[in-house]
């Protein structure tokens, strides 16, 4: 198998952060376009591939990246990006299509969604747009179309999980007795990997699919099997819009109704891979067989109960407001600021202080005044937002740019400094930082600081309604993090 070199878009992703280690592991040359250098440094490849920095949106930073590249992936997707997603995405894929034919990529492969329905809901068919903007580049284009992707930490395997856990009767839309054709992630991976292995490029599209296709209510009953539950009760009602169903998912699943919402229009129609664009065309099925749909539930169940989940689908981070100051700007930006600063001092070590704080969150919880922390996660479900439920990637360590609840890990220095930005509906921007400073005198100061930039009226209406409970939550979160030390 001849060495390639490959570019990597959408590294930090779900599936972009598990096809670097395949791609590497069978000796190619890897680059990886990222916009922020922090959001890899704690993956185990970060330091095998190369980094270029930037948004796919800017010309030069694309060119950098696709410049004497052999074969690119493109992984990018914008479904977080509001309501104009589809001209994103088609505006994204046109400008990386134009960069790949000027530099002369020999192979593209892309990663896009089962679409042989004639009613496409705007995720699926934004998804049948981007390849043909691709396609229409002249460069080689092979597009891979797969349905539910089962694994740990992908949005459908949490949307499931969440959904047959918590709800033993649950009333469903019509089309929860519609077929689907879920497809292991290791399958989607081998896939992947395989096409840049090809000896020579390749055009077409092709659906790729496990072996078994079954409706969505025998999934989340073949779910609630292999978790170990009692058969689900399901009622199915006519009445139950996607719009309906994405709030009730957005509030019971860790998904942001957003989200819900783009992957309940696609749930809508029938998706099973159409035989005539069987991947078989072009790549063999794995020595081993494709994996059954009962065992890949399996294997992502085992490793969320480990703690040994490699990426999730909330590492792909929410849009920012412009408007909304970032805690690296400076004091002279002119944005008010509130401020919230406890100290502690304690004669226990520094590691311990840090092992307590770096497992915060999830099912450790906050503290102290979890109840509080829970009100306002539900609050945030309410309105749309991400709410508590995405919990930890892993129970013990955190890496810059995941999710943690529903706050994003913005920087870190492993044994010193936690910074946090809330991703929670706010009319403004929140921030909580944990400082662990060893002193001369062999104590620890532990300094925790919430601040807060509010945006328009009601941003310091905000802040004033909740700062009598910050009285109560934040000077108990800093003695409990220092009692939980070892």
């Amino acid at each position: 198998m001849k060495s390639k070199r490959v570019l990597v878009t959408g590294a930090t992703g779900y599936v972009g952060g598990r096809l670097i280690p395949e791609l590497l592991a069978d000796g190619h040359s890897v680059r990886v376009l990222v916009r922020d250098a922090q959001k890899v440094q704690g993956h185990s490849w970060a330091h095998q591939v190369e980094l270029v920095v930037g948004d796919a949106s800017d010309t030069q930073t694309l060119r950098s990246a696709v410049e004497n590249q052999e074969v690119v992936y493109y992984l990018l997707h914008s479904l977080h990006t509001g309501q104009d997603f589809q001209q994103v995405e088609l505006a994204m894929a046109q400008q990386f299509a134009r960069a790949c034919a000027e530099l002369r990529v020999q192979q593209i492969i892309y990663l896009g969604g089962i679409s042989n329905d004639q009613a496409l809901s705007k995720h699926l068919s934004s998804r049948v747009e981007v390849g043909r903007a691709l396609a229409d580049s002249g460069v080689p284009v092979i597009e891979l179309r797969a349905g539910m992707v089962i694994g740990s930490g992908s949005a459908s395997f949490e949307m499931l999980r969440h959904l047959t856990h918590r709800l033993p009767i649950m009333t469903t839309p019509k089309w929860i007795h519609n077929r689907t054709h879920p497809i292991a992630i290791r399958d989607v991976l081998y896939y992947l990997k395989t096409c840049a292995n090809l000896d020579a490029p390749a055009s077409g599209v092709f659906d790729v699919g496990g072996p078994d296709v079954l409706t969505y209510a025998e999934l989340m009953q073949l779910f609630a099997a292999k978790s170990g539950l009692r058969k689900r009760i399901i009622v199915s009602i006519p009445v139950l819009t996607p719009r309906l169903a994405s709030l009730w998912i957005g509030l019971v699943t860790p998904l942001p109704t957003s989200l819900a919402k783009n992957l309940v229009q696609s749930l809508i129609a029938e998706v099973v891979a159409d035989p005539q664009k069987s991947i078989q065309k072009l790549i063999a099925e794995p020595e081993a067989g494709l994996l059954p749909v009962g065992q890949a539930i399996e294997l992502a169940l085992a490793r969320v109960d480990e703690g040994r989940v490699d990426t999730r689908w909330s590492d792909a981070q929410l849009p920012e407001d412009p408007s909304v100051k970032s805690a690296t700007d400076p004091n002279w930006a002119g944005e008010r600021k509130f401020t919230d600063e406890r100290q502690l001092l304690t004669t226990k070590s520094a590691h311990s202080i840090w092992h307590s704080i770096e497992r915060i969150g999830g099912d450790t919880g906050w503290y102290g005044a979890d109840l509080l922390w829970r009100i306002r996660g539900l609050l945030d479900s309410l309105v749309g937002g991400v709410g508590l439920r995405r919990g930890r990637r892993d129970p013990e360590h955190l890496r810059s740019g995941e999710s943690l609840d529903f706050w994003r890990v913005e920087a870190i220095e492993h044994g010193s400094y936690l910074r946090l930005r809330a991703e929670m509906k706010l009319p403004g921007t929140a921030h909580l930082e944990f400082r662990v400073t060893p002193r001369e005198d062999g104590k620890t100061l532990i300094t925790q600081t919430a601040t807060y930039h509010p945006r328009g009226l009601f941003g310091y209406l905000y802040w004033y309604a909740v700062s009598p409970f910050h009285l109560f939550v934040f000077p108990t979160m800093v003695r409990n993090i220092e009692k939980s030390a070892a």
